[in-house]
């Protein structure tokens, strides 16, 4: 192209370029259905809007999802996920670029949907939420079970049903979506709030939780797939059975519950046991334990009746032992007279010792070591007093050292606490008459400052403020009148005066006075005071 031609090209502006781009883009291509993978997703923002980018093997395309349309989808954008989106082709002027404007998302297939799935089971798997040895025992007979599932469907009339008619229990139901956008989070809130009720109370804790719902495809049951709902099932401190689908049915929060049953009908069933069974069971036990007690009472009765026999009778029991006391009656009075002998013969060898004599010299040796350990006490007492005397007079003069060393201490420190307080007393007079002068000076230079910006200053150089009789102060001319009377004040007094006439103009527009422009001392926002008092 010459370089007139070029000269003749119309000019744009950036705008004007990007919005005809936005138009020719819009206007070519209007809605789309793509499918491609996505992938930098961005959950919802604080705006509540998604952003992330569809790729295949040769190209990227940026997509946003308004929050208005995220909240319908059933399916939420995952990294990774092959997808058909529907929406509109259109341009960000802000960066350049082009985009898609997604307003359904739907996966590309089942496969993508399972690849998915296999890809979150393999991850909470690793994380040890479907671990056998973390998985609760049910109870035998709950006493309450909470269920969780939608209050108008046909899964509680069936659970209801299969209860009243096995053995009939106190059912808490939690209502909760079990299809559609929301349901998830319900679903995990019911199985948390549940965990959270008190054990006494009017509404308590229950013994069991059941979490079902009824068949429906894939896409239906991915509410129970969700991480938070597994997660939920597998923190859950209540057992919990998961009854979600058919039997064919898998979801993740089967591995997750403490049991899984094929059929809402069949958890109601692993709930409680057949009362009528139960009955029967409990009355065959009874039956069995008391004919295995009847029996062994039999027993012992048997065995008693066989020691009975063995044993002798009262007579043989006591022949013997009669026998011996009357042998040991005939030798007591022999035994007694010999005994009376043997102790008469050791009286008199010992009454042959026990004479006068003796005795007396046993008395005197027994005065004499009384003697002499009265000398000894006499002797260790002499020596103790003297001992604690000597301790005293050496305690006495240990105490006054440590008197006189004490009040020498406590001199010294007195000393030089007055040292102290005498400097302290210097400090504090340089102290005081430092701060007055710095107060003095400042009290001057607040008097100079104030006689600086009064206006008796401003009078005393040839200046008048005039008022009327009323005391307000008149500052334009066009506020006197004929005949005005007035008060002027001046540096030295003030003189009443009358007004003859203004020289005002009429023609003069009132605002003129008002729109010169003011000089710093009539300035309002100055710290300095108004000629006229305002």
């Amino acid at each position: 192209m010459n370089e007139p031609a070029r000269l003749n090209i119309p000019e744009w502006t950036v705008s004007e370029l990007s919005a005809a781009l936005k138009k020719t883009v819009e206007d070519a291509f209007g809605y789309v259905r793509v499918r491609g993978e996505i992938s930098g997703y961005r959950g919802p923002q604080a705006s509540g809007h998604c952003y992330f980018a569809l790729k295949d093997e040769g190209a990227k395309i940026e997509a946003v999802i308004f929050r208005s349309a995220f909240a319908r989808m059933r399916l939420k954008p995952e990294d990774g996920l092959e997808v058909f989106v529907t929406g509109r082709l259109t341009t960000y002027p802000g960066r350049s670029k082009y985009q898609i404007v997604i307003e359904t998302l739907e996966p590309a297939g089942l496969g993508a949907l399972m690849a998915l799935l296999e890809e979150r089971k393999k991850k909470l798997a690793a994380e040890g939420l479907f671990d056998a040895a973390r998985k609760q025992l049910l109870p035998f007979l709950p006493e309450r079970i909470g269920v969780v599932t939608s209050p108008t469907g046909a899964v509680i009339r069936d659970i209801l049903h299969r209860l009243a008619d096995r053995f009939p229990r106190h059912v808490i139901v939690w209502p909760v979506r079990v299809q559609g956008d929301g349901c998830a989070e319900e679903v995990a809130a019911a199985i948390h709030g549940f965990n959270a009720l008190p054990l006494d109370g009017p509404l308590r804790k229950p013994d069991l939780l059941i979490v079902a719902r009824g068949g429906g495809s894939l896409e239906d049951l991915w509410s129970f797939n969700e991480e938070i709902v597994v997660r939920a099932a597998a923190a859950s401190m209540i057992p919990l059975i998961a009854a979600v689908g058919h039997e064919t049915d898998v979801t993740l929060i089967d591995f997750a519950a403490d049991m899984r049953a094929p059929t809402p009908s069949a958890a109601a069933e692993l709930a409680v046991p057949v009362r009528v069974e139960l009955s029967a069971r409990v009355d065959g036990l009874v039956r069995r334990s008391l004919a295995c007690w009847l029996r062994g009472q039999e027993a012992r009765r048997t065995e008693l009746r066989a020691a009975i026999r063995a044993l002798p009778t009262v007579e043989e029991l006591f022949a013997l032992p009669r026998q011996r006391l009357d042998h040991a009656g005939s030798r007591l009075p022999r035994a007694l007279t010999a005994n009376a002998q043997i102790h008469h013969a050791q009286f008199s060898r010992v009454a042959s010792r026990l004479g006068p004599q003796i005795l007396r010299a046993r008395v005197n040796r027994c005065c004499e070591l009384v003697a002499a350990l009265g000398e000894r006490a006499k002797r260790a007492e002499n020596v103790a007093r003297r001992q604690r005397r000597e301790r005293l007079a050496t305690a006495n003069m240990r105490l006054a050292a440590a008197l006189r060393a004490n009040a020498d201490a406590h001199r010294n420190r007195i000393g030089r606490q007055c040292e102290r307080v005498a400097a302290l007393s210097l400090r504090a007079r340089r102290a005081v008459d430092s701060l007055l002068r710095q107060r003095a000076t400042s009290v001057e230079r607040c008097g100079q400052l104030l006689s600086a910006l009064s206006h008796r200053g401003v009078l005393a150089r040839g200046f008048a403020l005039v008022r009327d009789l009323a005391g307000r102060p008149l500052r334009q001319a066009a506020a006197v009148r004929a005949g005005m009377r007035l008060d002027i004040e001046f540096s030295d007094g003030r003189v009443r005066a009358a007004a003859e006439g203004s020289s005002v103009a009429a023609d003069k527009p009132q605002s003129a006075s008002a729109a010169k422009p003011r000089g710093r001392r009539g300035n309002g926002n100055s710290n300095q005071g108004s000629l006229f008092g305002a």
